[in-house]
């Protein structure tokens, strides 16, 4: 099955290589041959030591292309910078890319961009969390904006579907993207604090939530008490919230959806068909379907209003500009 998944994944991506025309694969071929195996090792290596970076990365290479395009803009410090938006509370692994970069710097000096190292190391993540890997395209330039105030749009846990499915329409992603991007809470963690409200006091009623499934609920109610300070951590998918798979979609559909704009995806109808497809009883078939449907979303998020050709520039450190 491994072997069967990955030739299709390859075959896949191959066919993709005319749609991301302004990138292309292998970009740092001949310029920066150890680029990649340099950001796979560096991934490895923090991993190894802490396996909940891998769902960091992932989310840092989303909220840096939801804003400005894919071009490293949420890796800029500084008070008024992107990464400080109220949207990015909590956004980690930037020590992650800043190691690469300096190793990548050691190496080919000047050549590869911190966009790049972001995708690619989001990539990386997914594959050693037992999720697929993919061809990355790559030679996206670095941009020299980042601004906080332009992190509004981000998508929120307080969005309904129809603002769901308008912001990511407003990045070319389709409905079917934004469902199967979405899996990617299948790892990570979040904050009582962002889905308390569903848990005592849901839209100023005293009840919980009504879609939140009984026995869920109770759980949630335990892990973030009513008067606790709210930064508690609890895992986004309840069943294996360190391995990349479709039980986040089958929570989804069984009312153990811990953000409300995760659950909400059930309640669409054209969200909850994608969301049916991937839950689904049939194993290892619907596993596969994910598993070969979210490395091309991924690849259509990655290419997002990317700086190609002279565009931006490749910074040196990705923390600040040249």
């Amino acid at each position: 099955m491994d072997a069967i998944l990955s030739f299709l994944i390859m075959f896949m991506m191959m066919t993709l290589a005319v749609v991301q025309a302004q990138l292309r694969y292998g970009f740092y071929f001949s310029s920066c041959p150890s680029a990649e195996a340099i950001v796979r090792s560096t991934v490895e290596s923090h991993f190894n030591k802490d396996p909940t970076i891998a769902p960091g990365l992932l989310r840092l290479h989303f909220h840096d292309c939801f804003v400005q395009g894919c071009d490293g803009s949420i890796l800029i410090a500084g008070s008024s910078a992107e990464r400080n938006a109220v949207q990015n509370i909590g956004l980690r692994g930037f020590e992650v890319i800043d190691d690469a970069k300096s190793q990548i710097e050691a190496a080919c000096p000047g050549v590869v961009s911190c966009a790049d190292i972001l995708a690619l190391a989001a990539r990386d993540a997914v594959h050693l969390s037992d999720g697929p890997s993919w061809l990355v395209p790559t030679g996206r330039r670095d941009g020299r904006i980042s601004s906080s105030t332009q992190a509004s749009n981000m998508p929120s846990p307080l969005d309904s579907v129809p603002v769901q499915k308008q912001k990511f329409s407003s990045k070319g992603l389709d409905d079917h993207d934004l469902v199967t991007l979405l899996g990617a809470h299948t790892i990570g963690q979040t904050d009582c604090r962002f889905f308390s409200y569903r848990l005592y006091n849901f839209t100023t009623t005293g009840n919980a939530d009504p879609t939140i499934n009984q026995s869920f609920l109770n759980l949630l109610q335990a892990q973030c008490p009513k008067n606790g300070d709210g930064l508690r951590k609890v895992a986004l998918d309840k069943d294996s919230p360190a391995k990349f798979d479709v039980s986040y979609f089958k929570n989804v559909r069984d009312g153990s959806g811990v953000l409300e704009s995760d659950q909400r995806l059930w309640e669409d109808a054209g969200t909850k068909s994608v969301v049916q497809n991937y839950a689904g009883n049939i194993r290892g078939i619907l596993g596969l379907r994910f598993e070969f449907e979210f490395p091309k979303a991924m690849i259509k998020l990655s290419s997002i209003e990317v700086k190609i050709g002279t565009e931006g520039e490749i910074r040196k450190v990705c923390s600040k500009f040249n």
